[in-house]
């Protein structure tokens, strides 16, 4: 999976994001609708697609959805 595959997934769980919306250097947490709902969905997500673990100390300390993309990938079974 690269990178726009990974925001298309993302978009899809922010649902009143429009399509296009988010970029690799988006930082996810300034999104109007953020939530710790979707942290967990995002949790969720990086588990079911990469099948990595992330708790939430590791996700506190990313900010932009490159840092989640980059996090995943190296992170990957």
């Amino acid at each position: 999976m690269d990178i726009k595959e990974f925001i298309q997934l993302l978009e899809v769980e922010f649902e009143d994001l429009e399509k296009g919306a988010l970029t690799a250097t988006t930082n996810f947490r300034e999104i109007d609708e953020w939530s710790s709902m979707h942290a967990l969905i995002i949790i969720a997500l990086l588990d079911v697609e990469f099948g990595v673990t992330v708790g939430g100390e590791d996700l506190s300390k990313m900010e932009t959805v490159q840092e989640l993309y980059n996090f995943a990938e190296s992170n990957k079974e």
